[in-house]
């Protein structure tokens, strides 16, 4: 980082990501623990560095200036993101595909299918996700006589654990923002390592193509009764299914297009050099793309009116807004230790000398990671206090590092999955429309089924170091477990 000059501070290094962890155990407020661990280290650094107090205060909107200027491509692409969510939602595509639903879907293990189907297609951002299936699929499951605790379960399964896996979506800019140089390979390199993610979608489609359930899941299922839902459907605006699905194939292609041009595809850089150049700049002109597409799409056919098109504009970029804040604190602390305190070689260093074996350091990030994550009910802040430490551990062991990544978002998800104040928690149940605290109790039980299997998958990454023996054991533990704990079949 330019004009900040790198201190060794030893043990105070590491206080500003503790004490962040700390006080978002105890608040549950990110955005304050976020900003009181960059203070912190501010100090620190002011401190030793001999910074009088209105010198050191100034460098907390300083890094924060530079931290927006540095990644301006980034949170372009997610207020740009956050755009095509609400103009596709405006145009009435989630609409139309749940009236195609309801005039075809008869049974109750299709129904559950093309809810997950419909929770993997929208895979760009997990509120996004969450509302929408939410909002077309609850007449059909109602209809159906499908629970609204297991509608609510699929919602919130294939919200953040699609999301985490997808290259193209806001929680890889995330990630790949707080690994630094190379973040987008390192990101993309960890996804078989995210075993929750990945177990968890697993879980979701044996599940509902067997109709097997367990626990308080399979209680509720059992009293569940065919329904009419007597809430207001959204009026019909003309909008046809392919309106939910052709934007995002656009953005997807727009943007895989756009970081290779941007990385010299086209120039002679091989494909998979090219992609990871600049894969944020790629990822915001694919993401333009999309929305000049869907204004082409939905504008001329009237289903939305200009004025209504570039106010939905205005409302998908205010929904962004709190990631937004958050990512560019976590990227404050990130670099305050990264690049001022020292917190990386102090680390390392401890790692290196404490002759504990790093094959060990997966399962237990993973469960630290998941303990903080279902504590203040977020990934992103999560992973955001987290992937600088578990980085600077890795630094004596290159080859842990796609375990550890993965070991770290998998644990985020894991948390933010099932804590009750987490918000796709929350969006899932009302857009289920469960009771809160029925949603929680069902979906608990599911959640840590399958975070032992990974933590078991995990102890078994950290010394073969490839992502493939853990998820065969994984995916072998979550059909035995399910095979052996489920009493009967649900109707199909």
């Amino acid at each position: 980082m330019e004009g900040f000059e790198l201190i060794q501070a030893g043990w105070l290094s590491i206080l500003p990501p503790l004490l962040a962890i700390v006080l978002a155990l105890i608040t549950k407020e990110v955005i304050l623990s976020l900003s009181a661990g960059v203070l912190s280290g501010l100090i620190i650094y002011g401190a030793m560095g001999g910074l009088g107090p209105v010198q050191t205060l100034t460098l907390f909107p300083q890094m924060m200036a530079e931290q927006i200027g540095g990644n301006g491509t980034m949170l372009l692409f997610l207020a740009l993101l956050g755009a095509l969510v609400a103009v596709v939602t405006k145009a009435g595509g989630a609409a139309a595909y749940g009236r195609w639903a309801r005039e075809r879907i008869k049974s109750q293990r299709t129904g559950k299918v093309l809810t997950f189907l419909l929770g993997v297609i929208i895979f760009i951002d997990d509120y996004f996700n969450c509302l929408t299936v939410g909002t077309v699929m609850s007449p059909v499951t109602d209809k159906l006589g499908i629970s609204r605790q297991k509608l609510a379960y699929l919602i919130d399964a294939t919200a953040a654990p699609i999301c985490i896996i997808a290259p193209v979506s806001s929680w890889a800019v995330a990630v790949a923002s707080q690994v630094g140089e190379g973040g987008f390979a390192a990101f993309v390199g960890a996804i078989p390592f995210n075993l929750y993610a990945i177990l968890t979608i697993f879980f979701v489609l044996f599940t509902s193509l067997t109709g097997r359930d367990f626990g308080p899941m399979a209680k509720a299922e059992a009293a569940a009764k065919v329904q009419e839902d007597a809430a207001e459907e959204a009026p019909a605006t003309g909008a046809r299914m392919y309106d939910l699905i052709l934007p995002v194939v656009v953005l997807i292609a727009a943007s895989v297009l756009s970081m290779a041009y941007v990385g010299g595809f086209f120039a002679g850089v091989p494909f998979t050099e090219a992609i990871g150049e600049d894969p944020t700049l790629g990822l915001s002109l694919g993401a333009l793309v999309a929305l000049v597409f869907s204004f082409c799409l939905f504008v001329p056919r009237k289903l939305v009116s200009f004025r209504d098109f570039m106010g939905a504009i205005t409302e998908g970029v205010k929904s962004m807004v709190p990631a937004m804040v958050i990512l560019v604190l976590a990227w404050s602390l990130s670099s305050s230790c990264r690049y001022m305190l020292g917190t990386g070689d102090f680390v390392s260093g401890l790692v290196a000398t404490s002759g504990m074996r790093l094959s060990l350091l997966p399962p237990i990030i993973f469960a630290v990671a998941a303990f903080l994550s279902f504590s203040t009910g977020t990934a992103w802040g999560t992973f955001g206090i987290l992937l600088p430490i578990v980085i600077a551990a890795c630094e004596t062991d290159a080859s842990l590092l796609p375990v550890a990544i993965g070991a770290v978002l998998a644990g985020s998800v894991f948390g933010d999955h099932c804590s009750p104040i987490s918000d796709t928690t929350i969006l899932s149940s009302a857009g289920a429309k469960c009771d809160h605290l029925s949603h929680v109790s069902t979906q608990i039980p599911y959640a840590l089924f399958v975070a032992v299997c990974c933590f078991v998958g995990y102890i078994l990454a950290g010394f073969v170091r490839s992502p493939w023996l853990p998820l065969l054991l994984g995916i072998a533990l979550v059909v035995a477990g399910v095979l052996v704990l489920s009493k009967k079949k649900t109707p199909a």
